[in-house]
């Protein structure tokens, strides 16, 4: 009952804290249907307004496809790092991949990675230390100095943020520093591998604009913008944001934002949809209008969220406690697969 009593309360915090305005975005869009078999476990997107540039969850190499947007693989970046458990990805201005080798179902691995790729196929390893022990981590921000934000993966709605401490030693490791948190209320977006009440609040990827001017985290079934006029992604953090629902993802972990706004979003799994909300940054400039959409409506939805941003008006806070706890356990062995 305790431990009750204290996920109650986390998710509690999390529905009374959160930030986030109301919305009219477009339905999200099919742009093409990823198809090839060696990118089955689509986990991180980037883009720069000509082709997306994806990764696979795990791996055992450090590896980049470059897609066109018919979802085709037009080439493949290969470097030699072998990595742990690849979750999500970024790119630099310079045209740099940042790879996140962070994921940690188990929470039992004493370093994490970043490893940066270069077009040509060259590795840097840069190992990390959490300063108070493992988390499980699916998201990666990349500011625009090229400063790496960490966000880690809860599932009751509470997301801590790390960046390194210093300049990333190389294999190093870096200490990070915990530098704050994002609060992410449950809504009522269908889809993703677990219950909605708790796949809307876990974060499984980001992404930054090329202007580092909108910073954009998504969960199993939405995916959230907030406006970063001078790049500080913390300070993004703290702002009001805009909700995007992305409903019927199977398993959604990679997003992305083209330089004209428009939102980019994909789910592991051959035959999955790459899907488009276009103007979706507008939206952090357009004055918000009334939600349209009831709970529990079923298929698209184009409704932003309440004022108040807590997207849960008929799930008690308790009651998706007691869920969150059960789906804690499917959230860290859900890919027996996954190397050990």
């Amino acid at each position: 009952m305790r431990g009750l009593a204290t996920a109650a309360l986390v998710v509690w915090l999390s529905v009374m804290g959160a930030t986030v305005a109301s919305a009219q975005p477009q339905t999200p869009t099919d742009a093409c249907v990823q198809s090839d078999k060696r990118l089955s476990e689509l986990s991180g997107l980037a883009t720069d307004g000509e082709r997306w540039y994806a990764v696979n969850d795990g791996g055992t190499k450090s590896t980049v496809f470059v897609l066109g947007h018919d979802c085709k693989v037009q080439k493949v970046i290969n470097g030699p790092t072998d990595p742990f458990d690849v979750e999500d990805m970024a790119r630099a201005a310079d045209g740099t991949f940042w790879l996140a080798d962070t994921g940690d179902n188990e929470k039992k691995r004493e370093t994490v990675a970043l490893i940066e790729l270069t077009p040509a196929g060259k590795t840097t390893l840069h190992r990390l230390t959490y300063p108070d022990g493992p988390h499980d981590t699916e998201t990666l921000l990349l500011d625009k100095n090229g400063t790496p934000y960490l966000v880690t993966k809860s599932p009751f709605g509470v997301s801590e943020v790390y960046r390194p401490s210093g300049k990333l030693a190389s294999p190093g490791p870096t200490p990070l520093e915990r530098v704050g948190e994002v609060q992410i209320s449950s809504t009522d977006t269908k889809g993703g591998p677990v219950n909605p009440a708790i796949g809307s609040m876990v974060v499984t990827g980001g992404t930054v604009s090329a202007d580092g001017t909108v910073v954009v985290l998504r969960t199993y079934t939405d995916a959230y913008l907030y406006p970063a006029p001078d790049g500080d992604i913390m300070a993004a953090l703290k702002r009001k944001g805009v909700r995007v629902p992305l409903p019927d993802e199977k398993q959604g972990e990679a997003i992305a934002l083209e330089p004209d706004g428009t939102l980019v979003s994909g789910s592991e799994g051959v035959g999955s949809p790459i899907r488009v909300v276009k103007g979706a940054a507008a939206l952090l400039t357009t004055e918000a209008a009334p939600p349209t959409g009831t709970s529990g409506e079923a298929g698209p939805t184009a409704t932003g969220t309440s004022t108040d941003g807590n997207g849960m008006s008929t799930v008690p806070a308790l009651g998706i406690a007691a869920v969150a706890i059960g789906g804690t356990l499917f959230l860290m062995h859900r890919r027996a697969a996954k190397r050990s």
